[in-house]
């Protein structure tokens, strides 16, 4: 029985360090293996397996060090923006949602240890989950390789979610952002019909955004707002395409009017030009005839 359970623990060993490999692949950096577990272990596997050191202080760490990247870059590129607006811009950054969604793009559920109570209620997936342990790792980062490399990493990771929340409106939500253009547009106050499929502990949202009778965009996630969240992005991309389109075209349109008018009035000047030399070249022949 001793030889089995040994045999089952080195096995579990390979395949953690196979697994953490494949993490540090997609991260970029090779961490202290310790220091890699520490980050991975939720409370919960740690409650299950004698009270194992967790994740959190790590996660308390990152959650500074991502902070700090995060608002310097947003200083640095927004000069012209007042403090209350680079704190709304951070906050959709930084938040829950967020950070999951990044966590998502890493598969890193796949590497979390889970308790048993958390691994059966769909936990590898959980948003609160997910962001907590992406900033342990950015956390581990930090303290294995400095700041730069956690900035790095940071910024690899949260630029484009950067620039996405730039694009958005005063509120930093895309159902705000929404509601704003549909009012500029005269479109109306935009509905969402959501429907759920699944477990109670593993159900999936669907989220359709209509807007005056018209569906314009769809989306589905884990929670009810991040569905409507996805399908509040969707008709807005879609909306604010039509509305560009429309601008371009009034745009064109006014150009070719005012082409069009110019050519009118040239025209017209080059008549009247064209009529005074008329006139004095019968006066002068007037004249010479007398």
């Amino acid at each position: 029985m001793s030889e089995l359970s040994n045999a089952k623990k080195q096995a579990d060993n390979v395949n953690a360090a196979s697994s953490h490999t494949l993490l540090e692949g997609r991260l970029g950096y090779h961490l202290e293996s310790a220091l890699l577990v520490r980050a991975l272990t939720h409370r919960s596997y740690a409650y299950e397996n004698g009270g194992l050191p967790t994740n959190e202080r790590l996660e308390f760490l990152g959650d500074s060090v991502l902070g700090l990247v995060v608002t310097d870059t947003l200083y640095r590129t927004h000069p012209d923006l007042p403090e209350g607006q680079l704190a709304k811009l951070r906050a959709a950054v930084v938040n829950s949602r967020a950070l999951a969604e990044v966590g998502r793009g890493l598969e890193l559920g796949l590497f979390i240890r889970l308790g048993r109570g958390e691994e059966g209620t769909g936990g590898r997936d959980k948003a609160s989950i997910l962001a907590d342990t992406l900033e342990a790792v950015i956390g581990a980062v930090y303290l294995d390789q400095g700041l730069d490399a956690a900035s790095e990493l940071v910024h690899r990771l949260f630029d484009p979610l950067i620039e996405k929340s730039s694009n958005l409106g005063a509120g930093l939500d895309w159902k705000t952002s929404l509601q704003e253009l549909t009012a500029a547009e005269g479109l109306g106050v935009p509905e969402y019909l959501v429907t759920e499929t699944g477990p109670d502990h593993e159900k999936t949202f669907t989220a359709a955004a209509r807007v005056g009778g018209v569906s314009y965009g769809t989306g589905t996630g884990r929670s009810k707002k991040e569905a409507e969240q996805q399908a509040a992005e969707s008709a807005w991309r879609e909306i604010r395409a039509a509305a560009d389109e429309r601008a371009a075209a009034d745009k064109a349109a006014a150009e070719v009017a005012a082409s069009a008018e110019a050519a009118a009035d040239a025209a017209t000047d080059a008549a009247g030009e064209e009529a005074a030399d008329t006139s004095s070249s019968t006066e002068s022949a007037d004249r010479a005839s007398a």
